[in-house]
């Protein structure tokens, strides 16, 4: 069985009531994938806007498969630390990881967030060698638009993080650059400016599914189930 693991901040979490990106991707990869998978991750809950923590499980779909790592203000910065035993408990196969808008906003320049990225990458290695890795640069939010020296960190650490994935990638290994979703727009695909509505939980699943499609023939075309 192929177990993919989730691997984000916000934007992957989600809120209590939505379905999440990820149920999007699950929901194209069960007719897109010709055998048996599943998502793991040491983590099931959805963010509460009335706790202000991970305590929901008021999943849409209460069947979906809600296993995953990503934290509500969480980024490269804090998932290095955790991913290898994530990864090594939970016999991940393939991550799908979107991160680095809260790294670079709070934590850390883009430089030090590449340098996260390598640290996530060896320790995920170290726990599961042959793991593969899709990885999402950072997408466009409102503060890109508010904020020209944060526009200029995203755009900086995206170049970076091709760089860093290319020098990193492995035949055994192999780490992939998913490109940014077609035609996602913030004041269209999201409900606050960053955080994905329908349309854009849909962008984002499909950027994992066509990017696995097209470099390892995993799945097929996405189509909004």
């Amino acid at each position: 069985m192929l177990r993919f693991m989730p691997v984000g901040d916000s934007m992957t979490i989600g809120s209590a009531g939505e379905h999440t990106w990820r149920y999007r991707l699950w929901q194209h990869l069960c007719t897109a994938y010709g055998g048996p998978f599943t998502l793991v991750g040491p983590r099931e809950a959805l963010h509460d806007p009335v706790t202000d923590a991970p305590t929901s499980y008021a999943y849409a779909d209460p069947g979906f498969p809600r296993a995953h790592l990503a934290g509500w203000g969480e980024g490269w910065h804090h998932m290095a630390p955790l991913i290898g035993e994530a990864v090594r408990s939970c016999r991940a196969d393939v991550l799908l990881v979107s991160l680095g808008l809260i790294d670079l906003g709070f934590y850390t320049n883009a430089e030090q967030t590449a340098e996260n990225v390598r640290a996530f990458v060896a320790e995920a290695r170290a726990a599961r060698p042959r793991v593969r890795m899709a990885v999402m640069p950072v997408v466009r939010n409102i503060r890109v638009e508010a904020d020209p020296a944060f526009a200029g960190q995203v755009a900086h650490f995206n170049e970076l993080l091709a760089k860093t994935l290319a020098d990193l990638d492995a035949p055994g290994s192999p780490l992939l650059l998913v490109p940014p979703p077609a035609a996602y727009d913030f004041h269209t695909d999201t409900y606050d400016g960053t955080h994905p509505n329908e349309s854009g939980e849909h962008r984002i699943a499909g950027a994992f599914a066509e990017a696995m499609w097209r470099e390892w023939d995993l799945g097929g075309p996405y189509g909004t189930a």
